[in-house]
C-alpha cells in the first residue's frame, strides 16, 4: 500500500512538472484540447480543470473525509470571487489587501454557516447548507449595482492598478498561477487529512455514535472540516476571478455544488487523487461534449439519438450511474483494486515458486 501511495505521488509531481511546461511547449493532444498545449483555447480549457480540481479536492474533505453531504458548498467558491473582484473593482483595494482580506472573510462565512449548519445531521444538515446557498445566489442576483446581476461581474481595471506587474493578457501567466495555487491548496488538504482533526473526522464518517462513546465531541472536528474545506474553496473562487477577469451567478449555485459532487463520486471518494482525476474528466467530457452536440454528425442522427446526446448533462449524467452501479469506489478506487489484484497474483507466482 506504501508502495502505491509513493507511486501515486511520483506520477503526481511528475504530472504538475508537465502541466508547468504546457505554456511554452506546442504539444498536440487531439480529442481533448482544441490546439496545442501553449494555445490560448487550450490553456483556457486546462486552467478550468485546475480550479474545478480546487474545487472538487475542498468538497472531497466535506464528503470523503468527514461525510458531509453538503448541497451549498458553490456558497464559498462565488464569495470568494465576487467578494474579491468588489474589493478590487468597488473598494478599490490593493491587491495583497484584497487577497488577505478576502481570506479573513472565507474563514467568517464558513465559521458562522458551518457552526449553525452542523447542529444538525444527515439530510437536514444539506438541506440547511443548500438554503444558505440559495440565499447566497438570491444576494448576488438582487444586488446588481454591486455584484451585475445576472450579467455577472466583471474586473476592467488594469493589473498595474492594483498591485500586478505581469502582464494578464499573456495567459501563461495565470496559468502558472492557478496551478501553483492548486497544487499549495492540495498540499494543505494532505496534512489537514493526516492532522488529528482529520483523523478525528475520518472516524466520525465511520461511525460518529463510537466517537461520542470515547467521549470525543464531534461537532468540533466536523466544524474545523467544514472551516477548511469553506476558506479553500472561497481560495479557489478568487483564482476563478483572477483568470478569468470575471464571474457569474452560476458560481455561487447549487447546480455548481452538483458539479463538484459529480467529480468527486466520478473520481473516488477514497483519495483527493481521484478527485483530482474526476475533476479533469468531468472538465474534459463537459467541454468536447458541448462540441460533439453541435457536430454535423450528431445533428444527422436519428431524433431518439440525436436529442439526447444534444444535452450533454444527460451524458455525463449516464456515465455518473455507470459508475456508480459498476465502479462504487471511482475510477481511483477501480484502479486500487486492479493494484491489489495484480499484487495478490505476485504474491501467490512466488509462493509457488518457493513451494517448488
Amino acid at each position: 500500500m506504501k508502495t502505491t501511495k509513493h507511486l501515486q505521488w511520483i506520477i503526481g509531481i511528475g504530472v504538475v512538472a508537465l502541466l508547468a511546461l504546457f505554456p511554452i511547449l506546442p504539444i498536440p493532444i487531439p480529442g481533448i484540447l482544441p490546439g496545442n498545449t501553449n494555445t490560448p483555447g487550450s490553456l483556457d480549457l486546462l486552467i478550468l480543470c485546475l480550479l474545478n480540481v480546487g474545487l472538487a479536492i475542498t468538497y472531497r474533505l466535506l464528503l470523503g473525509v468527514t461525510g458531509l453531504l453538503s448541497f451549498g458548498h458553490a456558497l464559498y467558491f462565488g464569495a470568494g470571487g465576487y467578494i474579491f473582484g468588489i474589493m478590487l473593482m468597488e473598494l478599490e483595494m490593493p491587491f495583497w489587501w484584497a487577497v488577505l482580506l478576502n481570506l479573513g472573510f472565507g474563514v467568517i462565512l464558513a465559521g458562522i454557516t458551518g457552526a449553525i449548519a452542523l447542529r444538525v445531521n444527515g439530510i437536514p444538515f444539506a438541506m440547511v447548507t443548500l438554503a444558505f446557498g440559495q440565499a447566497g445566489l438570491v444576494l448576488v442576483r438582487k444586488n446588481s449595482e454591486i455584484t451585475g446581476g445576472g450579467e455577472g461581474l466583471n474586473i476592467t481595471k488594469p493589473l498595474q492598478e492594483i498591485g500586478l506587474a505581469f502582464p494578464i493578457r499573456d495567459i501563461k501567466y495565470p496559468f502558472w498561477i492557478v496551478l501553483t495555487i492548486i497544487v499549495v491548496i492540495f498540499l494543505i488538504l494532505t496534512l489537514v487529512e493526516h492532522s488529528r482533526a482529520g483523523h478525528v473526522a475520518s472516524a466520525i464518517r465511520e461511525n460518529e455514535l463510537r466517537i461520542n462513546v470515547l467521549g470525543i465531541k464531534p461537532y468540533f472536528a466536523k466544524w474545523i472540516m467544514f472551516v477548511v474545506a469553506g476558506t479553500l474553496a472561497s481560495t479557489v473562487g478568487m483564482a476563478y476571478i483572477f483568470a478569468n477577469r470575471a464571474i457569474l451567478p452560476h458560481a455561487v449555485s447549487a447546480e455548481l455544488t452538483i458539479a463538484a459532487l459529480l467529480m468527486v463520486v466520478l473520481g473516488g471518494l477514497g483519495s483527493k487523487w481521484g478527485a483530482v482525476i474526476g475533476a479533469f474528466i468531468y472538465t474534459i467530457l463537459n467541454n468536447r461534449l458541448i462540441a460533439l452536440s453541435s457536430s454535423d454528425f450528431v445533428t444527422g442522427l436519428p431524433d431518439f439519438l440525436r436529442i439526447p446526446l444534444k444535452e450533454p448533462l444527460f451524458i455525463l449524467g449516464v456515465l455518473f450511474i455507470l459508475v456508480v452501479l459498476f465502479m462504487p469506489g471511482g475510477i481511483h478506487g477501480a484502479y486500487t483494486r486492479a493494484v491489489a489484484k495484480l499484487g495478490l497474483r505476485k504474491q501467490a507466482k512466488n509462493e509457488e515458486k518457493l513451494a517448488a
